[in-house]
């Protein structure tokens, strides 16, 4: 039998949760955390599943604005370091995994030379 390619559901809940996952899984988790959506599927792992846990506020008694104003203290600062963080969190998901850390960055590198060309392009240093 092949080892597994894609984790398990078993699995991606490790892996949110900061598990490795095996090697024969490592071009998934490269994918995941470097290929199209990475930053979006950060986010939405991050954020999604706090707003149950803030939900629980909504059962405090007092004015319903109350309430919701206890969700936002802790829910804005939650996503603006989640968004902050997303860099730092992704190269540390590649180191742990073994690969290079500078694959974060890869998507920013190839725009910037895109940029590149194109200046030079128009500015005869072609």
């Amino acid at each position: 039998m092949s080892e597994r390619t894609t984790p398990t559901l078993a699995q991606r809940i490790g892996y949110i949760c900061g598990r490795t996952l095996p090697p024969s899984m490592s071009e998934w988790v490269r994918t995941d955390l470097t290929g199209p959506g990475a930053t979006r599927r950060y986010l939405l792992r991050i954020l999604i599943p706090m707003i149950p846990v803030l939900c629980l506020f909504l059962l405090i008694p007092g004015p319903l604005w109350m309430r919701f104003a206890m969700m936002a203290l802790l829910y804005l600062p939650l996503i603006y370091f989640t968004v902050a963080l997303t860099y730092v969190f992704r190269r540390n998901k590649l180191i742990k995994h073994g690969f290079d850390p500078d694959l974060a960055d890869t998507e920013r590198r190839e725009r910037e030379a895109a940029e590149r060309n194109s200046y030079e392009q128009r500015h005869g240093r072609a």
